[in-house]
């Protein structure tokens, strides 16, 4: 079973985002597919968002 997510494109010019429909959820098991960390990119500034052992979700900057 493919487990890849489609990721919403940015365009940096307008500033517009392709947003999802809102009431759709993001599952932690899609996002973490790859290894118990993802980064995000956020107003220029790129965050670490960890999953740990214990299941809880840790985000730093």
């Amino acid at each position: 079973m493919d487990k890849s997510i489609a990721v919403p494109e940015v365009d940096l010019n307008k500033r517009s985002f392709a947003m999802l429909d809102q009431n759709k959820r993001l599952y932690t098991d899609a996002l973490f597919v790859h290894g118990d960390e993802v980064l995000i990119q956020h107003q220029g500034e790129q965050y670490r968002l960890r999953r740990t052992r214990n299941g809880k979700l840790i985000l730093t900057k």
